[in-house]
């Protein structure tokens, strides 16, 4: 059986996303660094996708790369992203999208901490944080 990503209509897209984060997740645009909601965050939780609400990342693989876009060594699983070759602005770059949805969600770079070597730079506009549960 042939997996399918999750699809939305351009208008329901244009609807429920701030322009920003259509620019960003539908037009593989980039917001400005130190700009984002998620760039300075240090609480525990999850990353998911903005548009479809797939989990990407976790509080516990964040780290402040200095770049001003939220970085993270891994995604919470593999099979949460998947990778192709950027050749847009004149570079090669490795673009990281939304496995369950194709979401452009930013670039991942081999300049990252250890225990992968990897610096997974998104884009504050494409994800949802969402806070650890906190059971008192």
């Amino acid at each position: 059986m042939t997996e399918r990503p999750v699809a939305f209509t351009e208008s329901e897209l244009r609807e429920r996303l701030t322009p920003m984060q259509y620019h960003v997740t539908q037009e593989a645009g980039t917001e400005g660094p130190f700009t984002g909601e998620t760039w300075d965050n240090h609480a525990e939780g999850d990353y998911l996708c903005v548009v479809c609400g797939a989990e990407l990342f976790s509080s516990e693989t964040k780290f402040e790369s200095g770049s001003g876009w939220p970085s993270f060594t891994q995604p919470v699983d593999d099979a949460a992203v998947k990778t192709e070759v950027d050749r847009s602005l004149g570079m090669v770059r490795t673009e990281v999208m939304c496995k369950a949805c194709g979401a452009h969600l930013g670039h991942v770079f081999p300049d990252g901490p250890r225990p992968t070597g990897d610096r997974f730079c998104m884009n504050s506009a494409s994800l949802q944080f969402s806070p650890a549960d906190n059971p008192d």
